[in-house]
């Protein structure tokens, strides 16, 4: 048997951590090839090594049944291997074109050719079927498109072996479907996918073969078509997972946050929240279900105090909070995991301990007249990171150094530790395994039996089923309809999501 690509024996440690324990993953010509496993499980660095961003311990690399010796990204480039990264390698600035050809401009006379590369661009994405518009600026595009962009940059460079991780993590749905459809025409010419997922349903979906990585160890490699989601959650977390959401009907009580007529613009002064009403009362889950580009974040940031409010009001326990600064807001109750935990949830370069008090660092305990109490803050930290199970070497890791889901954990156990009255979830399990999803949803119902609040916004259509008591449906900044999960499918979420009114019958939602 001939393998594209061939890593015998892996093993890549880190300082205090064997990140990759003897991994082998062997992967066919023309085969979409999972590697699937719990956050931290090793899955992004074997990738890492592969892709030369790291140098293994030991082991080797067969690429074509040749032993390579891969010390950096360009000569993974020159043996045809691409990667698209979860977190997009983009220069916000640059053009569509000016990314993609970036280190391997074309030249004429000593300068950069643009037009040459703008029709280059234009016949490879025409060719996979990645439409994009080679001279928008990356900035003014939506996550779907800058995706494209990245698969785009290894295609321009010429790549046959794509790594993709975590590629659907913040995708909408359709995108999803997009996705999808891409993986295949690029199979149909001739390519071959690795790719890291923890999303059971999109391996069972696209996938051919099946690699389990387990805390750092090759569990196995299973064929899709002799699997199913239940044997590969145990497979990956080493125990039997459920995949529905255990609850008690909720019995809400007073309103908790209360919004009325709230209209948002964004930076360019186009109106995104429309004149919007949504209650959440004391003792529930309300869901926000919509295509990306709603409003969802603008009315994330107006509740929270990241973005001013045109017209319209707030209301948390009562008291108007729109238009407040920002920590005024937490500190009357509320509790944000924000939908991007780079840019908002942490500071990567301080360490894990000194992150989880990011919203209490300047109150006693943690402080005294203007000076930090490390003992007293590091102690925290270590019970918030038991509690809330995140894994890492020490609280004094850099937050940049856990994985995604571990750094999720700690945002999640941060904002609950503070017993918020409302607490908004924006997206809590992007990019986590079953393992952790379970353990957040758990956590927010259990906010809720606690008689609290708790808004989650989500692209998860099943996750917005499974954990709300109540779905508002937002289309173009406005809540369009209020729908009982028992009540409704993801069939008819994706039909209201896309502006659609619902058939009444009978009684109303």
């Amino acid at each position: 048997m001939e393998y594209v690509i061939e890593m015998l024996n892996i093993r890549k440690e880190f300082p205090g951590i064997v990140a990759n324990d003897n991994i082998t993953l062997q992967v066919k010509k023309g085969e979409i090839h999972a590697l699937l496993g719990e956050n931290g499980a090793g899955k992004s660095t074997l990738m890492n090594v592969l892709f030369g961003l790291y140098q293994p311990e030991q082991g080797e690399i067969r690429v074509k049944g040749n032993k390579v010796n891969i010390t950096n990204p360009n000569i993974a480039n020159d043996l045809g291997i691409g990667m698209v990264h979860q977190h997009f390698m983009l220069v916000n600035t640059f053009t569509v074109t000016e990314n993609i050809i970036l280190g391997n401009e074309p030249k004429q006379a000593g300068s950069i050719n643009l037009k040459e590369a703008e029709k280059q661009v234009k016949e490879i994405s025409e060719r996979y079927g990645l439409a994009v518009d080679p001279t928008a600026k990356i900035s003014d595009i939506s996550v779907g498109m800058q995706q494209r962009v990245e698969i785009l940059k290894t295609l321009y460079r010429g790549a046959e072996i794509l790594i993709f991780d975590e590629p659907t993590a913040v995708l909408t749905p359709q995108e999803i479907k997009e996705l999808i459809q891409i993986f295949k025409t690029l199979i149909s010419e001739g390519k071959s996918i690795i790719l890291i997922t923890h999303k059971l349903k999109e391996i069972m979906e696209v996938c051919d073969r099946v690699t389990v990585i387990r805390k750092g160890q090759g569990i196995g490699t299973v064929n899709v078509s002799e699997t199913n989601p239940n044997e590969l959650a145990a497979l990956m977390v080493g125990r039997e997972v459920s995949f529905t959401t255990e609850k008690t009907i909720a019995s809400p009580k007073d309103d908790v946050l209360k919004i009325e007529n709230l209209t948002v613009k964004d930076n360019r002064q186009v109106t995104k929240v429309n004149s919007l009403n949504l209650s959440v009362r004391a003792g529930e889950i309300v869901g926000i279900a919509g295509v990306d580009g709603n409003g969802q974040t603008e009315l994330i940031e107006a509740i929270t105090g990241l973005r001013k409010v045109t017209s319209g009001s707030v209301k948390l326990n009562n008291k108007n909070i729109e238009n407040l600064h920002p920590r005024k807001i937490t500190e009357t109750g509320v509790g944000h995991i924000p939908q991007d935990r780079h840019k908002h949830g942490l500071v990567l370069d301080f360490p894990i301990g000194e992150n989880m008090v990011l919203q209490t660092y300047y109150h006693q305990p943690y402080s005294k007249n203007g000076v930090l109490k490390l003992k007293t803050i590091y102690e925290k930290a270590k019970e918030l990171i038991r509690e809330f199970d995140v894994r890492t070497p020490s609280t004094t890791t850099l937050a940049r150094a856990l994985s995604g889901g571990n750094q999720q954990k700690a945002i999640i156990g941060r904002e609950v530790d503070r017993n918020p009255d409302l607490l908004i979830a924006a997206q809590p399990t992007r990019g986590l395994d079953v393992g952790a999803i379970e353990f957040i949803h758990s956590r927010l119902i259990e906010q809720r039996d606690n008689g609290k609040a708790v808004l989650l916004i989500s692209f998860e259509l099943d996750e917005i089923i499974n954990v709300s008591d109540r779905i508002a449906v937002i289309y173009e900044g406005e809540i369009i309809e209020i729908v009982d999960p028992k009540e409704t499918n993801e069939q008819e979420l994706g039909l209201l999501m896309a502006g659609s009114k619902r058939q009444k019958e009978g009684k109303q939602v």
